[in-house]
């Protein structure tokens, strides 16, 4: 089962991908330093490095699907 509070939905925008906000700093519409090319890769499991060009944080991303970045740690708070 994957864990829900590792996933990290994201947005394409042409050939870029953005997340709505940011898990650490919390900024809105934070443009990613993947593109639509990269998916096939992350779908398949090549595990990628997320630098966050807001914040500097790491993340990371082991794989993807149509709608969600899966994370190797939490990025999503408890509720």
């Amino acid at each position: 089962m994957i864990p829900f509070e590792n996933t990290l939905p994201y947005e394409l925008i042409q050939q870029d991908m953005y997340v709505n906000e940011c898990p650490f700093c919390r900024k809105d519409n934070v443009i990613l330093p993947f593109k639509k090319k990269d998916l096939p890769d992350l779908s398949r499991g090549v595990k990628r490095l997320l630098i966050l060009p807001c914040c500097r944080n790491k993340l990371m991303i082991v794989e993807a699907d149509h709608d969600y970045l899966l994370a190797n740690q939490p990025v999503r708070n408890k509720r």
